[in-house]
């Protein structure tokens, strides 16, 4: 059962105790309970239900107190995809702005069921068993709307200016608090945290000091929630209720020497696909001009379907094992039977392909084999593939 230091390490108050507090940890707890009583969630355990709990139950006293972070989620979502709720928004179906919406609590239970279970983190979101669960516990949550108060703290920007100085430590706070704490960045932050983690060793005082200081970079340096925003972004979004500008000045500037090269090589094409190391290594001297006699990138020797793109910015990048999920037109290897067993990876696993590509390839609708475990559903990721690139890939998929 969760704990009482559980619930209000995620609350923005923490350590303090707010009156409201009491109201919404009996809403938590009572959450676990109907999931015990009813057996929802048959195949999570106990702690990943828990989880699911506690992040609804922070969405729940967000859009109570119209915190601004669920606004935030949906007004950034329409601005990117038109639609209000990843999976879940139907056209003509009553949603409601910033109050509760049976979709809110199915994405949410999607997402933090998924995010926190390895076993099961690519999970079709319409599984009878993520429905059912959520529907209930929707329910639950609609029986107690009416009464529950308004959290208090829960509105912490209200009166903040992103750009006023005497606000920084109260946004500081806030940023701190969203990063480590809050109910919608922590399920997608949780595999980073698992990777970063992996690189120290937190059984010593000095591998404890490491890993704070990568934390430290990490908030301000890699994408988090399920929309894949970098903190700063997130603040302004919630603080200005507005997406976050963007001052980047394309400056014209001579393309990429291996662009350049790559494009001229191959009559514009910005993409090539090997079977094996050896036809990529020809390419690389006949195309790119390196050294004849040599093996190029001798460290994909044991590889095979690569693709090779080319940006006219970043130059030349690389993914390998994949050529056969691919189906451009323009790619002998392409695979449709491999591909139904391997495309979704690219949107899911972390490193399977750089994120340029992915993006490249979804832009072109390249990838109409990939589809959720367990579910025949294209449609879903074709309408939602940038979406899952981004929950899933995280900076993977938008670190530059």
């Amino acid at each position: 059962m969760i704990t009482k230091e559980q619930f209000q390490l995620r609350q923005p108050s923490m350590p303090e105790e707010t009156e409201t507090d009491v109201f919404y940890f009996d809403i938590c707890k009572k959450l676990i309970e109907i999931s015990e009583n009813k057996r929802l969630f048959p195949s999570y355990p106990e702690k990943v239900t828990e989880r699911a709990a506690l992040a609804l139950t922070g969405y729940y006293q967000d859009v109570i107190s119209d915190a601004g972070i669920w606004r935030s989620f949906i007004t950034e979502c329409r601005r990117l995809y038109g639609f209000t709720v990843p999976f879940y928004s139907v056209k003509n179906e009553r949603y409601i702005d910033y109050e509760l919406n049976k979709a809110d609590v199915r994405f949410m239970v999607w997402y933090a069921l998924s995010m926190n279970y390895e076993n099961r983190r690519v999970c079709y979101p319409f599984d009878k068993e993520i429905l059912e669960g959520a529907d209930i516990w929707y329910e639950y949550l609609e029986s107690q709307y009416e009464a529950a108060p308004i959290p208090d703290k829960f509105r912490f920007s209200a009166e903040l200016e992103i750009h006023n100085e005497e606000d920084r430590p109260e946004i500081m706070r806030l940023a701190n608090w969203l990063f480590l704490h809050c109910y919608l960045m922590t399920p997608a932050f949780a595999m980073t945290l698992t990777e970063l983690t992996s690189e120290y060793d937190i059984s010593t005082e000095d591998g404890i000091l490491e890993l704070q200081k990568r934390l430290d970079i990490a908030m301000w340096q890699d994408p988090t929630g399920p929309l894949a925003l970098f903190l700063g972004e997130w603040l302004y979004l919630i603080v200005e209720g507005k997406s976050y500008p963007d001052k980047k000045e394309k400056k014209e500037k001579e393309p990429h020497k291996y662009y350049t090269a790559f494009t001229t090589y191959t009559n514009g094409r910005r993409l090539q696909f090997f079977a094996n190391y050896e036809e990529m290594n020809q390419f690389f001297i006949n195309a790119l001009g390196w050294a004849e006699g040599e093996n190029h990138l001798e460290q994909v020797k044991n590889d095979k379907d690569f693709v090779l793109m080319v940006d006219p910015e970043k130059g030349m990048l690389l993914a390998r094992n994949v050529a056969k999920c691919i189906s451009s037109p323009e790619n002998p290897l392409y695979d449709p039977a491999y591909a139904k067993e391997h495309a979704m990876d690219l949107l899911t696993q972390r490193g399977c392909c750089p994120g340029d590509l992915i993006k490249f390839i979804c832009e072109n609708h390249w990838l109409p084999d990939a589809h959720f475990p367990e579910s025949d559903d294209y449609e879903i990721v074709k309408e939602n593939g940038d979406f899952i690139a981004r929950c899933f890939l995280q900076q993977y998929y938008r670190g530059d």
